[in-house]
């Protein structure tokens, strides 16, 4: 019997929830070699050029930067649609920022990207940085 390959979808829960318990050589494990990660898609401050964090030194530097420092960060999964190789959840995540007094409300869409073969080649988030909400925790 064939190993179980997860598609985008299932690749998409597994990443959240390596996120989700701070498991970042199990995130990382997750992605193709060439993989991109834009977390918001387009400039941001977490990508001021704009062009997503592209093979694996530069997704851990992602998690480094931005998913690291914080306290915790939760997925609330609204929808999700499983189209080929591809997934798309519309989704609500909440970080607690260091130091526990702040959560940054995110309303999105992610999409998920497998190269077929059970690993991720693209993890891209459409939010708008400017309406992220800051709430006391």
């Amino acid at each position: 019997m064939a190993d179980h390959v997860p598609d985008a979808r299932e690749l998409g829960r597994i990443s959240r929830a390596a996120v989700e318990r701070r498991d970042k050589e199990g995130w990382l494990a997750l992605f193709t070699d060439d993989a991109v990660v834009a977390d918001p898609i387009g400039p941001s401050p977490f990508d001021p050029e704009g062009k997503g964090h592209r093979g694996k030194a530069a997704i851990a530097a992602f998690y480094d930067t931005i998913i690291a420092p914080s306290e915790r960060i939760e997925y609330e999964i609204h929808s999700s649609y499983l189209c080929g190789d591809e997934a798309a959840d519309v989704l609500t995540f909440r970080t607690t920022l260091a130091g526990g007094k702040h959560v940054a409300i995110v309303r999105c869409v992610s999409t998920y990207r497998s190269d077929g073969h059970g690993k991720l080649a693209a993890l891209r988030a459409y939010w708008e940085f400017d309406n992220l909400e800051l709430v006391e925790a």
